[in-house]
């Protein structure tokens, strides 16, 4: 009976898609070879943000074709797939919040689920030795897929024809892209893992990537035509199920054709507070994100930070102990509502977090040891991507994926061209033992078949008088969350420009390691002050890639994308 209902519901989504309200003959046509980085555009009829140019303009072009940013937002997911293959996928998951047009608020959970055969001591050698290689790296790290069933689930908002938004990822992948240097250099450091952790060699196996060449995907443009075919269903069932699970009987994976046909997408409930007037809408569990923004704004909120100054010492110390506190309460309470109770009402109340900072001292670092979870009553890989779009009539939409470490598992489905996530990494697989980004976890998130990894990431959309205001959100594992609120207090507090806000150097905190992170440009005066409070202190490289669009006072969009990486912001 679950086959059945599975089935019928991957046929329910695809009609859906299908017969929406308009449609076009015309192609989306892309230059795929010849396309220039565009860092900040201000539009009038809408913008769209995202890790990679080729894919902004995909967005864009769906919504000169009529699409809204629903459309424009599953095209360019799509496109991603294509053309950043080390975070975009169809072989991860990811969160969707929206805020439409009509004043619906919407979150889309399409977070990867464990496996059937997945267990809590699976990472545990009979010694008690985790085997964190295990876990983040190979056939056994990859949690079910969720991406193709979170777009056709978002489907229900959307103008035109799912074939319309599908397209143009499949041009790109069955004629090719041109790679640039970063690209070059990053498949380059790849080739060894390739070679370890694949039993068919996929296309981005070669003896030397050049800035200039064209990467040509055929088994994932076949793949994506599946999917334009047969909807859900092209993925989940048929051809490419039967890839899957032959790529993990091979490899030693434990995902199958019970789990691919039994994965859903869930509609949730959107996470959201009031900080001074300002309405913030972001994802609820399984993601970390909604909740932990939550609390470290209304940490913040009676402490006057905006006269404090940008990168104040007692700015970023105000903001480091917020930081360490939620993350403090990440550890012990969050992970995924469907299977354990999460005390969300509790730990976000402003009774809950004015006793959280009653230990707060804006003369010295509070050690971690004095930080534990309350008592209630009653390695750096961050390959994320996030994509902001908005629209002329008023819809917003904030999506973040992921495939967890940089190219996921490292595994490429053979014959079906596309990575396969290593999700199962960010579940807490020892009490106490850190997953890849150093967050420590336990009996919350710890390993249950069909249960969701919690997540950082963070899709956020903030209304200023009933209106979209600012979409964001950003990749970097565990760094996001304490991102995305630098980027708000920025804006909300420190009155900067969406493009100093996001180029600006960030800092973060997650409790556990007990170390500041200062990214490189941080400045020294601020940085000496905080190791004389008691901070331990570590320079690092770019944190996050944050994409941004910000509602101007004369309703144009202001979209900037992070200089980080080759991100870029298209708009009309």
């Amino acid at each position: 009976m679950q086959k059945i209902i599975a089935s019928l519901f991957a046929a329910i989504l695809l009609m859906a898609c299908n017969n929406s309200r308009q449609s076009s003959s015309s192609s989306i046509v892309i230059n795929p070879y010849n396309y220039t980085v565009v860092k900040k555009v201000v539009a009038e009829n809408g913008a769209v943000v995202s890790a990679h140019p080729l894919a902004s303009k995909v967005g864009v072009e769906i919504l000169k074709a009529g699409g809204n940013a629903v459309d424009a937002a599953i095209a360019t997911q799509l496109a991603l797939a294509v053309v950043y293959p080390n975070a975009g996928n169809l072989g991860g998951g990811g969160f969707f919040v929206a805020r439409l047009a009509n004043g619906e608020q919407v979150s889309i959970d399409y977070r990867e689920k464990a496996p059937g055969k997945a267990h809590r001591d699976m990472y545990i050698d009979a010694d008690g030795t985790p085997r964190t290689d295990k876990s983040q790296d190979g056939h056994l790290a990859g949690g079910v897929p969720g991406t193709v069933f979170g777009l056709f689930t978002s489907c229900k908002y959307t103008k035109l024809p799912f074939a319309k938004l599908i397209q143009p990822a499949i041009d790109l992948a069955e004629k090719g892209f041109v790679i640039t240097k970063r690209e070059a250099s990053s498949l380059n450091n790849l080739q060894k893992d390739l070679k370890k952790y694949n039993t068919i060699m996929p296309v981005f196996v070669k003896d030397k990537w050049n800035e200039g060449d064209t990467l040509v995907q055929t088994d994932l443009a076949n793949t994506l035509k599946r999917i334009k075919d047969k909807g859900a269903a092209g993925f989940y069932e048929g051809e490419t199920a039967r890839l899957i699970v032959e790529e993990m009987k091979r490899g030693g994976g434990i995902i199958s054709y019970e789990d691919l046909k039994n994965y859903n997408a869930k509609p949730r409930e959107p996470h959201s507070f009031m900080y001074k007037g300002y309405k913030i809408i972001g994802m609820p569990m399984p993601s970390s994100g909604g909740l932990l923004v939550h609390q470290m704004m209304k940490m913040i909120e009676n402490k006057n930070i905006g006269a404090m100054g940008f990168h104040s010492t007692a700015a970023v110390q105000l903001m480091t102990e917020a930081a360490r506190r939620a993350y403090a309460d990440r550890a012990e309470y969050m992970g995924d509502a469907d299977f354990y109770k999460v005390p969300v009402q509790q730990i976000s109340s402003d009774v809950y977090l004015q006793e959280r900072m009653k230990n707060y001292d804006p003369a010295k670092a509070t050690p971690s040891t004095e930080i534990k979870p309350r008592i209630l009553t009653g390695k750096e890989s961050e390959e994320t991507t996030h994509l902001s779009v908005i629209d002329k009539e008023g819809n917003a939409v904030s999506v973040t994926t992921t495939l967890n470490n940089s190219y996921g598992s490292r595994t490429v489905i053979g014959g079906a061209g596309f990575f396969l996530n290593d999700e199962m990494d960010d579940f807490s697989i020892k009490p106490g033992v850190p997953n890849m980004y150093g967050a420590i976890g336990g009996e919350a998130n710890a390993i249950m078949p069909g249960k969701r990894m919690l997540s950082s990431m963070t899709p956020t959309i903030v209304l200023k008088d009933n209106k979209p205001y600012i979409v964001v959100g950003t990749p970097g594992g565990t760094t996001i969350p304490t991102q995305v609120f630098q980027t708000l207090v920025n804006i909300l507090e420190f009155n900067m420009s969406a493009e100093d806000a996001v180029y600006k150097p960030k800092f973060h905190h997650q409790w556990l390691p007990d170390t500041l992170h200062l990214e490189r440009g941080f400045p020294t005066s601020t940085k000496d002050a905080l190791i004389k409070m008691g901070y331990a202190t570590r320079e690092r490289g770019a944190i996050g890639r944050t994409e941004i669009i910000r509602v101007l006072p004369n309703g144009k969009f202001e979209a900037v994308a992070d200089n980080r990486g080759d991100d870029g912001a298209e708009g009309f």
